[in-house]
């Protein structure tokens, strides 16, 4: 398995239930099946390339934006990708199956009723497509979205039983996709309407499979579509079957209440992204932003761009240009500016010079697009104009502790998320999840001293640095977070003691949220 910055990571999971002696299998020539999983850790996000190289017949699941890795892979085992399959009208990130289809000629495949904007080919119920010997199986899942699918994979048509299937949002690691983040064309389906739908998909398509079949999801941990997702990014039925808490043995209301009740909030940026894969989306500009001298980014600054500097919290802490927000690139960068940034904005970026066009790409993968340049040599232009370098205030846990004392209007604002703070906050905190800050802020008041805090530092930067560029004025972050606090033995308040403020996002745009 390799690896990136952004948590990339490819796995090759060649199916070999008959490539080698098994109770069950038949004897038979080896076929050359390809199963590969390219995993964004950054995104939570799995994606597959499956491929026959006895035919050279190739398609693309759930395929990342940036569709570079899809094309090298199918040159260097000369497959040609003939098709695009999505599972569902994702929202967590922007898909690439234009791209896809504008660099190969594939064809784009949905579950039919997707009602997207461009051309497709529907899959349906039951259909199976055929690479040469791999063969693969449409099952409609309807649940977390009305049109989506899982794809059974099979290393031969008539094998007694598939190597695996790709579930999609609808069956993961540990959990099951959520039914409440659709919002679309039909507003009259609820929550409590998909979830019964998911149930129905589960026990009537899914756990009716052989055990030993693989589960590849197409999300893993740290994703937003779940609770209770595992470690891990590949399982089996079996496995799932025995562990996964949606699938023991519950009623069709006691499992519609276990999907829908405490998740957490929808990430502001869904809407926009599901919208996007549902009607189109300009194709991925993977060029490097434009260098900008200072007088040049002050001038777009003005205009209305954000600046958003890309650097280490440290490094923002000490010298940044004022009104800028900080998501360091070695976090979830992509999703917390697709949460803290709006997509009808350009932005110029601060960064190194060397990272700028990685930021660019990640921006894109969840619908930032307009990114119109960044900042030369950032380090030399804050040297050269000291003035312009404004600091952050970062306090460790000793400094809050006193403070606290001292401070009788401090505001504390915890943006960590509910799964989190249900196990203690700092007594008098605000609970706001960093998801639905940037519109949460009239709840605030601007005229208090604030101290934003997270588990242990990555997001309260964050979030500090959005409130100061909204215009709070005192405004710090806390080093070391929650961890750091409760780890010193420090005073900690739990349940009824929490000060529950948390925003419920406006409700999307009609055209769909998965």
């Amino acid at each position: 398995m390799a690896s990136s910055r952004d948590g990339a990571s490819t796995t090759s999971q060649r199916p070999a239930a008959c490539r080698t002696s098994c109770p069950g299998c038949p004897t038979r020539k080896v076929i050359e099946a390809i199963l590969t999983q390219h995993y964004l850790a950054c995104l939570s996000h799995a994606s597959y390339l499956i491929g026959d190289e006895t035919t050279g017949r190739a398609v693309v699941v759930d395929p990342r934006r940036d569709v570079g890795v899809y094309l090298q892979e199918a040159a260097e085992r000369g497959l040609r990708i003939e098709r695009v399959i999505e599972t569902h009208v994702h929202a967590d990130f922007l898909s690439g199956h234009l791209e896809l289809a504008d660099r190969t000629g594939a064809v784009i495949s949905y579950g039919a009723g997707a009602g997207v904007g461009f051309p497709v080919e529907p899959l349906h119920d039951g259909q199976r497509l055929s690479l040469g010997e791999v063969t693969l199986e449409i099952l409609a899942t309807p649940g977390h979205t009305p049109e989506s699918i899982c794809v059974v994979v099979w290393e031969h048509p008539d094998d007694p039983a598939p190597h695996g299937v790709l579930t999609g949002d609808t069956l993961f690691v540990g959990d099951v996709g959520r039914p409440d983040l659709f919002a679309s064309a039909g507003a009259e389906l609820s929550a409590e309407a998909l979830a019964r739908r998911l149930y129905r998909s589960l026990r009537g398509k899914l756990l009716v499979l052989p055990d030993a079949t693989r589960v590849y999801p197409a999300h893993g941990p740290g994703s937003a579509f779940g609770k209770a997702l595992s470690t891990e990014t590949t399982s089996t039925i079996g496995e799932q079957r025995r562990v996964n808490y949606a699938l023991q043995g519950l009623t069709e209301d006691a499992f519609v209440a276990a999907v829908t009740e405490g998740q957490s909030a929808r990430p502001r940026y869904f809407a926009f992204d599901a919208c996007a894969n549902r009607e189109g989306h300009p194709l991925l500009d993977e060029h490097a932003p434009e260098l900008l001298d200072l007088e040049d980014v002050l001038a777009r600054q003005e205009a209305g761009a954000i600046l958003l500097d890309a650097r280490e919290p440290a490094d923002f802490a000490a010298a940044h240009l004022a009104g800028a927000v900080n998501i360091g690139l070695q976090g979830r960068f992509a999703e917390w500016a697709g949460n803290i940034l709006s997509p009808d904005r350009d932005i110029v970026l601060v960064s190194d010079p060397a990272l700028a066009a990685e930021a660019k790409v990640r921006l894109a993968r969840v619908g930032l697009n307009r990114v119109e340049g960044q900042l030369t040599d950032p380090a030399s232009v804050f040297a050269a104009r000291p003035e312009l370098a404004e600091r952050s205030s970062r306090l460790t846990i000793a400094q809050l502790a006193e403070l606290r004392g001292l401070e009788p209007d401090l505001q504390l604002v915890d943006v960590r998320g509910a799964a989190e703070t249900a196990g203690g906050t700092i007594p008098g905190a605000v609970e706001i999840p960093l998801a639905v800050l940037a519109d949460s802020l009239d709840g605030l008041d601007r005229d208090r001293p604030m101290v934003a805090y997270c588990a242990s530092g990555y997001r309260s930067v964050v979030a500090a640095s959005r409130l100061a560029a909204a215009g709070f004025q005192d405004v710090s972050d806390l080093l070391g977070g929650y961890c750091a606090w409760q780890g010193a033995g420090l005073p900690v308040a739990h349940d009824a003691d929490l000060i529950m403020a948390a925003r419920t996002l406006q409700s999307a745009p009609d055209c769909g949220v998965a």
